[in-house]
């Protein structure tokens, strides 16, 4: 069973809709009835549940995280991109998803994001399930 994937980024900050692999891996599991745990091994990376219907949703925080958290701050921190460490800590590194009749127990509006604020690069992502 595959328990995680990659993600491959395109800019510095970013959001990819993550949802059709994650429930590519729980059906490749065959997981009727549980939970899906998806986490992102990295300081500078997020992920969240937003919603999907609207890409302008996803532009929009990104756009709000750039004014909260500016990239031209007094940071101390040598690589020079404790923004994105502070963004991936306010978006948090795991989202936990029920599962039921086989499928994500999303609303009819959420996606699953892989939040990137450090980019271009390669991430990966890891799934944990949980049946049950």
């Amino acid at each position: 069973m595959k328990n995680s994937f990659h993600v491959t980024t395109s800019g510095q900050c970013q959001f990819i809709d993550i949802t059709a692999e994650v429930q590519k891996t729980v059906t490749a599991a065959g997981l009727d009835e549980g939970i899906v745990i998806v986490f992102v091994p990295h300081t500078t990376a997020g992920i969240t549940i937003n919603e999907n219907a609207d890409p302008d949703v996803q532009r929009d925080i990104i756009m709000h995280c750039d004014k909260l958290i500016p990239q031209s701050s007094d940071f101390r921190h040598g690589e020079g991109n404790s923004p994105a460490h502070i963004k991936a800590s306010f978006m948090g590194s795991s989202v936990t998803i029920i599962v039921s009749d086989g499928k994500l127990n999303l609303g009819t509006w959420q996606g699953i994001y892989f939040c990137e604020f450090d980019g271009p690069r390669t991430r990966k992502v890891r799934i944990k399930i949980i049946e049950g």
